[in-house]
């Protein structure tokens, strides 16, 4: 993929061999963001695990201590007392069976994240191949299949992350905006990879956390040295 000339500029900032200290990486991270909107910054790890072992595919989620800078829709699918309550903590869409119908029926997808009860998961179950490509399937492991639906909508609305690991044992997650000020991103930034290695599975062999790196949207990514980190 060729690279545009803005982002060939911006790169020159960044030494690529360097390991920067975290404080550093998320400074370099908003310099070198250059998209005209208030762009992301983005958290990568590069983690030592053999994901086709089960007990070594991490997945999960955290409210961020600044949240993402993002405001998510929130669908819930529940009935009765739970729907009540799903709509009295602020989700968007509450239903059961008749969104799930719009979702089938009209491709109707204007929602970033989806909660339901578990008694709604069977309902459910048809719709797999459409959400899961978009992860947008609830998962007990995300705490989006859940009887408490208030706590899961008020999380999801305060800036919750999810992650999962992908084949090659990466995990990435959105640390907030390049608005932000530095150190409520370096503070989001110690809470996703403390979880990290927090989750570290015991079956693990040699060195966990190989590569930590941070980006903007559109930037180049920043390598972070792992000391600059005390866990």
């Amino acid at each position: 993929m060729k690279k545009g000339k803005k982002y060939l500029e911006v790169a020159k900032k960044v030494e690529k061999t360097k390991l920067y200290s975290k404080e550093d990486a998320i400074k370099l991270a908003k310099e070198t963001s250059y998209s005209k909107f208030d762009g992301s910054i983005e958290v990568a790890m590069r983690l030592n695990l053999d994901t086709k072992k089960a007990d070594q595919q991490l997945r999960g989620a955290l409210v961020l201590p600044n949240g993402t800078g993002k405001a998510k829709k929130v669908l819930v699918i529940a009935k009765g007392e739970f729907a009540k309550q799903a709509k009295e903590a602020g989700a968007d869409f509450v239903g059961d069976t008749d969104m799930l119908e719009k979702i089938e029926k009209e491709n109707w997808f204007d929602f970033d994240t989806m909660i339901a009860t578990p008694d709604m998961m069977p309902a459910l179950g048809k719709l797999g191949k459409v959400l899961g490509p978009k992860g947008l399937m609830p998962n007990p492991k995300t705490g989006t299949v859940t009887t408490d639906v208030v706590k899961a909508v008020n999380e999801v609305k305060k800036g919750r992350v999810e992650y999962r690991t992908d084949t090659f044992g990466n995990v990435h997650a959105i640390i907030g905006k390049v608005s932000f000020a530095d150190d409520k991103l370096v503070e989001n930034l110690n809470a996703f990879v403390g979880l990290i290695i927090k989750s570290k599975p015991t079956t693990v062999k040699g060195t966990y956390v190989q590569n930590i790196s941070v980006a903007s949207t559109m930037g180049p990514g920043i390598k972070i040295d792992t000391n600059s980190f005390d866990f």
